[in-house]
């Protein structure tokens, strides 16, 4: 289920007129910060990082 909403996230990150915080209650998390820290453990950089290394602007 992690593994869905982590995929979900990423493809949701690639259009930055979202904000992060926007994503996680998106994707049904009540604390983005939670959402945050799950990313990072997951694929092992920030939200904000994995945005900053694949957005295409």
């Amino acid at each position: 289920m992690q593994l869905l909403l982590i995929d979900e996230a990423k493809n949701m990150l690639l259009h930055p007129s979202k904000s992060i915080a926007e994503v996680a209650y998106e994707l049904g998390f009540e604390y983005p910060h939670y959402f945050s820290r799950l990313f990072k453990k997951k694929e092992g950089i920030s939200p904000t990082a994995y945005r900053e290394k694949f957005s295409v602007n």
